[in-house]
This record gives C-alpha cells, structure tokens and sequence, in this order.
C-alpha cells in the first residue's frame, strides 16, 4: 500500500512520491531490508521537483536529495544537492499549507516537525491526544485552511480510526497519514486505513 501510493502520486504529486518512497526506505532499513531502490527513487524525485519550474521548497528538497544520495554513498551528488542548496535563501513561508500532527510521543512529534520543516513548512501545529487534535483541526477548517494530519494510532483518549473519521466526516477529502508501530495487517491498523486515510507509515522509520 505505501509503496504503491508513492508510485500513484510519481506524476501528479512529486514532492508527496518522494516523501513517500524515503519513509519507505527508512522503514526497510530499520526491518534489515534492502531500501536502495526506495532511496535512490525518493532522492531522483527531490532532485526533479527542485529544478521545475514552479517549485516553491526548492531549498528542501535539494537538502532531502542530499540525504538520500549520502545514504546510497554517492557523494558527489550527495555534495553537488547540498551546495545548490546552501546558495538558496529560503523565504519566510515556503508552503502555506498546515500540518497537523497528533502523536503522544514528544520525541516522535520533533522528529516530525523537524522532517516538515526541512520541506518547507512552516505552519505546524502539535496535539498530544485525540481530543484536542480533532478540535484543532475543525478550528483550521473553519478558517479555510487544509492541513495535512500525521495520526498517531495508539494515541491516550482515543483511537487513529476514531479520530479519522471524525475528522473526515468533517472534512470528506482530508489528507491524513497514519503513523503507528502496528504491522498493516493487524485488525486495529486495517479499520484505521478502512476509514480512507491517505498512507499508512510504520513507527520504524529514523529521520537523521
């Protein structure tokens, strides 16, 4: 399913495929898998989406593509990434669209703002339970605004398909990526993503 999501959105959503395939390979990695192909694939696509025309995290994405070459040893484009990068000056907000992130984990909320933020982000917001991420999300939508939701799963008050489906029955077409340490094919993790979540991530990527 994450694989194939990332593939879907090659064409019409680049900076999201890239996302997609490096968290990807994070996870492999962590597993003990082989994740060349994830990483190679994610830093081709930040390297495409920094030259086109209308890129508006150009800065970002370059540093993300860094990354991902430095992983697979490829220094050269490792460096060249990096030094177009640093020529950059990043204006004040680089992406207007909020995120949401709904996690109990202080350490794994950081580490989500963190990865956001390097991508361009700058409007992020952080609730420790269920509860007060639905009410923060309604406040965003009554402002006309369309945030994309990083959903704890295994969240105090609340449940990740709960809180979904709060919030998509506010909100039909919101993006929302569940974050959890549950493996796909367990009955909790299959009636969250049955509730018409965007992606499903395991909690065993690292962002360096």
């Amino acid at each position: 399913m994450f694989l194939n999501q990332a593939e879907s959105l090659k064409k019409s959503e680049i900076l999201k495929s890239a996302l997609l395939y490096m968290l990807a390979g994070e996870c492999k990695s962590r597993q003990g898998k082989d994740s060349e192909n994830e990483i190679r694939e994610a830093g081709d696509l930040f390297l495409k989406y920094s030259n086109m025309k209308n890129s508006k995290n150009v800065k970002g994405a370059l540093l993300c593509a860094s990354k991902c070459f430095l992983n697979l040893g490829e220094f050269n484009k490792a460096k060249t990434a990096y030094q177009k990068a640093k020529n950059i000056f990043s204006p004040s907000i680089s992406v207007t669209r909020p995120v949401v992130i709904i996690d109990d984990s202080k350490a794994i909320a950081m580490k989500l703002q963190n990865y956001v933020e390097k991508l361009g982000y700058s409007e992020i917001y952080i609730f420790e339970n269920g509860k007060d991420g639905v009410n923060g999300c309604k406040k965003l939508f009554s402002e006309n605004k369309e945030p994309v939701v990083l959903l704890d799963m295994g969240l105090p008050d609340l449940d990740g398909d709960v809180v979904a489906t709060k919030l998509l029955k506010e909100k039909i077409n919101l993006q929302i990526v569940v974050i959890t340490a549950d493996e796909k094919t367990t009955s909790r993790a299959n009636k969250t993503i049955s509730t018409g979540v965007s992606a499903f991530i395991q909690k065993t990527f690292y962002f360096g």
